[in-house]
């Protein structure tokens, strides 16, 4: 594996022998806590994202692209070194640290010439300059675009990480409703219970993914009036599936499902959706193939330029036929502090497998204070029962009202614990609904999936494959005080 500084020092020298003003500037858009299908060109009749369908009509649109983790700081991690979280240590856990030997793509494109920086929420949360680094991984840290770009050397590329807060929670209650949303358009799907609270809470989740999509437009609008929109790959995606129950923190479609479209001016064929699967680190070799870059070797994603320089749509490439997803540890919330639930996925076109490899946890963390927990404390932003949910009105109704014999079935599915194996099957169960791990029908199928799963892991060195996975449950988590990346907004909503 390369150290950081070899991948830089073996990329930088040629890159700065071309020309900067044939390099491409770089925006990625990123938001926190957004995940499929919330998104207006996916067909969802209440949440509006104009700017998000624009990219993907000028650009390409893919419609079945993956973290690698439903956790922040994993998937971030994945992300900036283009690498399977789960061969980053520490980085694999939220709260943990990314080590400066893990080369991330900020530094080798400054490296070679590009203005480098972030806004927002960049890696995290974490201890953002542990692990041998002296700042974010994502980049210097600016106030506003307006003030990266006046950092700006005249004629140098640029890479802007721009990690919108939302739509992470809290949210503010009946935003969505008060701006004009009707509770009838809502799409609840089977997993969740469906009436007014969670319908309501629905709806506030839209209308900050709508501020983001906003917050996107202001950033296109300013480089536009620069000229130099033509010359920018623009990415636009979220970093896990939205902080509902069944979602964020889970591998299940809706914890790792997530929007992506790219676009970049005369460059690629607009108008197109691809449905290969892609995972979203496969954007850091697309960013460093773009700026003329070696793509270092060790890196585990796969570049995006065959597929965005293609003129096809549907499925493009047959080596992207499934996709891989895993998760370790997100909020301290079981006995073992230090314990997360380790589980892996392999999703392809009509079937999600997932291994579970320590059942005997409770997946989404302890039923702490269960008995005594009030709606209030569910609802609010504190850590109580099941905690690898967040917080929020869908949480703490469903809780409460575990005893309703309807609402019980959906319980157990999101909190009760787990088999080893799950396998669904997509054409009969979109939502992953119905466990067919034990049916006979399903053996062979199940067989050769679960030898299909292990033989990647063991082929990209996942310690859970190769035993040495009990490492994970020793990484330190930082405190609150020492983690970074960028916190939820504060003040009232505009």
């Amino acid at each position: 594996m390369l150290t950081r500084r070899q991948a830089i020092t073996s990329i930088a020298a040629p890159a700065i022998l071309r020309a900067q003003n044939k390099r491409p500037n770089i925006l990625f858009a990123f938001a926190d806590d957004w995940g499929m299908p919330w998104a207006s060109i996916f067909g969802d009749k209440v949440v509006k994202t104009p700017t998000f369908d624009r990219i993907a009509e000028k650009g390409v649109l893919f419609t079945n692209a993956h973290v690698s983790a439903p956790s922040c700081t994993p998937s971030r991690a994945a992300i900036l070194t283009g690498q399977y979280h789960w061969r980053l240590r520490s980085g694999a856990n939220l709260g943990g640290d990314l080590s400066s030997e893990f080369a991330v793509y900020p530094d080798m494109l400054e490296a070679a010439g590009y203005h480098v920086g972030l806004t927002g929420k960049g890696w995290g949360p974490g201890n953002d300059q542990g692990g041998g680094r002296k700042r974010n991984p994502a980049g210097p840290r600016y106030t506003d675009f307006a003030a990266f770009l006046k950092s700006r050397q005249q004629g140098a590329p640029f890479c802007y990480w721009f990690g919108s807060q939302d739509p992470h929670r809290p949210y503010t209650w009946e935003s969505g409703v008060k701006s004009g949303m009707r509770l009838d358009d809502v799409r609840v799907p089977p997993y969740l219970p469906d009436n007014e609270i969670v319908r309501k809470d629905m709806c506030d989740f839209f209308w900050e993914v709508q501020r983001f999509n906003q917050q996107t437009a202001e950033l296109l609008d300013a480089i536009e009036k620069m000229g130099e929109l033509d010359n920018t790959l623009v990415v636009m995606s979220g970093d896990n599936g939205w902080p509902f129950p069944r979602g964020k923190a889970s591998l299940y479609e809706a914890g790792t499902h997530v929007p992506l479209a790219i676009q970049w001016g005369s460059r690629i064929k607009g108008g197109r959706k691809i449905e290969d699967f892609v995972s979203v680190p496969d954007i850091t070799p697309t960013f460093l193939e773009a700026a003329g870059l070696k793509v270092p070797g060790d890196m585990t994603a796969r570049s995006l330029m065959p597929l965005l320089q293609s003129s096809k749509s549907g499925r493009v490439d047959s080596r992207r036929s499934y996709v891989l997803t895993g998760m370790e540890r997100h909020v301290p919330c079981r006995e073992e502090i230090s314990g997360g639930y380790p589980m892996r996925a392999l999703r392809n076109h009509q079937y999600h497998y997932i291994r579970n490899f320590l059942p005997n946890r409770w997946p989404t963390g302890d039923p702490d204070d269960l008995e005594t927990a009030t709606y209030e404390q569910l609802a609010a932003n504190t850590r109580v029962a099941f905690a690898d949910v967040d917080s929020g009105p869908s949480k703490a109704y469903m809780v409460t009202n575990r005893a309703d014999a309807k609402v019980r079935l959906l319980y157990d599915l999101t909190y009760s614990k787990r088999p080893a194996q799950e396998l669904y099957d997509l054409r009969k169960d979109p939502f992953q609904m119905k466990n067919v791990a034990a049916d006979p029908a399903y053996a062979a199928t199940l067989k050769q999936i679960d030898t299909q799963l292990m033989a990647a892991l063991k082929d990209t060195k996942d310690p859970r494959a190769t035993g040495g996975g009990d490492e994970f449950d020793r990484y330190p988590t930082m405190t609150a005080t020492q983690r970074g990346g960028g916190g939820k907004k504060k003040g009232k909503k505009k």
